[in-house]
């Protein structure tokens, strides 16, 4: 056997394999212990003007797990034409991404390994095929590297919950699981995790007190939420299989009987000390609290979740958050020390588990250049206006200009209009007096579906009854209406709404909290709805908190449009009600903050003065994440030069490939997308020509001059009547689509090469199909000859 000519496929199964079974298969189960292939990340959502796909996802060749769940080695593996250790490199990059201990590269020869564990000594070193470590040999080091005795590896071992659907945990939960579950088994009694909205926190919550719960190490637990509609969906949803074990707190009636508690912190406290109904619970009753979303209330020194976990201070705490508070009065690292494990936005949407968005920036006159009244101007209640400069912190708190109002409708019913009239949205007003003024001016500005159901626009806020009763059916991605949810104040947590796909803010927003928590409404994908992505539409500046260092995900697209222009993209203070605390099933999961001018202030209602735009803009994500400002041509020529250094090396490039298609996946795995290229330079123009001359400023050709250049040259003399006419018939489809029809075999089928006979009549013409294949690849030189 030649093993330098085997492939790393064969390698892996003649030789990795065998090496991990053991000769006598007595070390690792490939059943339940090997596994192959394994991807990790789903490949960032990349979104180009209005083209949407997937890059690469991550992949490990091989993942050994000691049970499931519980990753302990990772193998790269090579063809053996690479040295022992040529994988290593990639595999610890995965293994560091993947928090896994045991690293090793192979090329079928040996392995080499590295060893994540050791602090001082010898890291890595080469071992035999047959060498390879067993199962119980990696989860001995693994244990006295991190120090765990044997009834602490019992608990770290404790079987994950499987239902038999086949629902596995993600990477970044089944880190954050596994850590958490390692340290409590150490003794670590307080844990911060911090996790993004969306990526599912109450699975992974579950998981952890499942295996905690299961193994004894934790018997009684207290799950503290801040959400009605949080509490009812866990019960329901991710902590059903806990079954009898499993109450809920309601109606301030404790009942001792049952072993994991479900509980809004407001149903046991209150500003009454007999409304602490917690107290009727010993301090060392629960042995596990667990708090979700703990940057609401948790970290402050007088909050009420505080109190409670200072009365249970003798159990473990876990706090859950997706935005943890680091101000000089809140921190929740204070309490409970710096993160076990973060998975951000940034990471979420690089891995492509969370949707990136776009972001429509549009400023008003008004708000740029403020508004100052006429001497003596009354509004249209007749009340003097006091003579003062009003700027954006005015406007819809204590002075109203009504067509700024009518001006935003338009702007938000404009862009539905050129997208999708039925895409969810939620507008975020500065208060219920300004939500229910947009709620009108949105019914005006959309009459016709507003006249066919009511519930196209909805006011949803705390006071209003109607709107709340929406809820449910606006996060329901199969209920149709209502279609756009106008509310106040966002309250951190509670709408799920899996296809929003454009929110809009009409409100000031200075707190970072509170603005995660609003871009968190839109970054979950929902693929079976065609939710990939989603658009801010910014009046108010605030996703000016992009700058801010302490934001961790950066928008796909930034547009700011001019006057006239369309809205579509071309292709650390608490707040008011922030951290309020309310009555049990009193809660407005939009938030319902009035913001409101102080005691005694005039509100002027002011109608006759015009309000127009000024600006719009537009910003990008390049394929590692970060943040650019050019245009979509700028991006791709400078994409394109860092990729093809020179024009000679595009051209040397296009003519080694055999499929011309292979290059231009390649670019639109870096981002760029020449079909929305080609929106802005010329439909008519090749992806070749698009390239050479965005990126090098080469004078294009159009596809049908390319063809008609062909055709005078008489290129394909030597081929028969038949197999002429056939290559002529591709030429035609080259000029009127381009290359994919080219090289696909599925053109055969197409108008008019049917009429020259059947697709294996056709490639039988040429000699076979290879003899084919080398007449379209001639086609392809052809076309390209006087490339420069």
């Amino acid at each position: 056997m030649n093993k330098k000519a085997l492939t790393e496929a064969d390698i892996r199964t003649k030789f990795i394999t065998p090496a991990l079974v053991g000769a006598n298969g007595d070390k690792w189960d490939l059943m339940t212990q090997v596994r192959e292939e394994v991807y990790f990340t789903k490949g960032r959502v990349m979104v180009r003007g209005k083209s949407v796909r997937r890059g690469v996802a991550r992949r490990a060749d091989y993942i050994l797990d000691y049970k499931p769940n519980i990753p302990l080695a990772l193998i790269e593996a090579k063809d053996n034409n690479h040295a022992v250790g040529d994988g290593m490199q990639q595999a610890l990059d995965c293994a560091e991404m993947l928090d896994i201990p045991f690293v090793y590269s192979s090329n079928g020869d040996a392995f080499l390994e590295h060893d994540r564990t050791v602090t001082s000594g010898p890291v890595t070193r080469e071992i035999p095929l047959d060498q390879f470590p067993s199962p119980e040999e990696l989860w001995t080091r693994y244990c006295q590297a991190k120090g765990l005795t044997g009834s602490q590896a019992l608990v770290a071992t404790q079987d994950y919950f499987d239902d038999g659907a086949g629902k596995t945990p993600r990477y970044y939960q089944l880190i954050a699981i596994n850590r958490t579950v390692e340290a409590i088994a150490r003794g670590l009694d307080r844990i911060l995790l911090v996790m993004a909205t969306g990526t599912g926190k109450t699975y992974t919550a579950f998981q952890i007190i499942w295996r905690l719960w299961r193994s004894g190490a934790k018997k009684r637990i207290l799950f503290l939420v801040d959400r009605n509609i949080l509490a009812d969906q866990t019960k329901t949803n991710d902590f059903k299989p806990f079954g009898q074990a499993l109450t809920k707190i309601t109606h301030r009636r404790v009942d001792k009987a049952f072993e994991i508690y479900l509980c809004l912190y407001q149903a046991v406290t209150g500003t009454e000390e007999e409304q602490n109904i917690y107290r009727q619970f010993s301090p060392d009753f629960f042995d596990l609290v667990f708090v979700d979303e703990c940057h609401r209330g948790s970290a402050a020194d007088d909050a009420a979740w505080r109190k409670v976990l200072e009365y249970f201070s003798a159990a473990t705490q876990i706090g859950m958050t997706a935005t943890p508070k680091e101000t000089k009065d809140v921190s929740n690292s204070d309490y409970f020390g710096e993160p076990l494990y973060s998975y951000s936005l940034r990471q979420g949407i690089a891995d492509g588990f969370l949707a990136p968005y776009k972001v429509v920036r549009i400023g008003l006159d008004r708000d740029l250049d403020g508004w100052r009244p006429a001497l003596g101007q009354t509004d249209k209640f007749g009340h003097a206006i006091e003579d003062r400069e009003y700027n954006d912190s005015d406007y819809d708190r204590n002075l109203i200009l009504e067509q700024r109002t009518v001006l935003v409708a338009a702007k938000i019913t404009e862009f539905l209009k050129a997208t999708d009239r039925f895409a969810k949205t939620i507008v975020f007003c500065q208060n219920i007096d300004h939500a229910e003024r947009m709620r009108q001016a949105l019914v005006n500005a959309n009459q016709d579906l507003a006249a066919a159901n009511s519930r196209y626009v909805m006011r949803i806020t705390g006071d209003n009854d109607e709107g709340k009763a929406q809820l449910d059916n606006f996060i329901d991605p199969e209920s149709t209406f209502p279609v756009i949810a106008v509310t106040s104040q966002l309250m951190s947590t509670g709408v799920d709404a899996q296809t929003c796909q454009l929110i809009v803010l009409d409100k000031q927003i200075k707190s970072m909290t509170e603005f995660k928590q609003i871009i968190g409404r839109g970054t979950r994908i929902n693929e079976d709805y065609n939710k990939l992505y989603f658009t801010i539409m910014d009046f108010r500046g605030a996703t000016a908190l992009f700058a801010d260092p302490d934001f961790d995900g950066d928008p796909v697209q930034i547009y700011e449009p001019g006057p006239g222009q369309s809205p579509i993209p071309p292709d650390d203070e608490p707040q008011a009600g922030e951290d309020g605390i309310g009555g049990e099933g009193d809660v407005d999961p939009f938030g319902h903050g009035q913001d409101l001018p102080g005691p005694g202030a005039t509100r002027y209602y002011v109608d006759d003065v015009a309000v127009r735009v000024v600006t719009e803009r537009l910003q990008y994500l390049d394929a590692d994440g970060r943040l650019i400002t050019e245009s979509l041509r700028d991006y791709s020529r400078q994409t394109l030069r860092k990729t093809y250094a020179s024009l000679d090396a595009f051209l040397n490039a296009w003519n080694d490939a055999d499929r011309k298609l292979a290059i231009l996946e390649e670019l639109a795995d870096k981002g760029v997308y020449l079909d929305e290229l080609a929106e802005q330079v010329g439909r008519d123009y090749d992806a070749f020509d698009l390239v050479c001359h965005v990126a090098f400023d080469q004078p294009p050709l159009t596809r049908r001059e390319r063809a008609d250049k062909v055709r005078k040259r008489n290129v394909f003399a030597a081929y028969g009547d038949q197999a002429r006419a056939v290559l002529d018939a591709l030429l035609q489809k080259y000029a009127d689509a381009g290359l994919r029809s080219v090289e696909s075999l599925e053109i055969l089928k197409v108008d008019p090469l049917p009429t020259l006979g059947t697709p294996v009549e056709i490639v039988t013409l040429f000699g076979g199909k290879n003899a084919y294949l080398a007449a379209v690849r001639q086609l392809e030189t052809a076309l390209y000859q006087k490339a420069a």
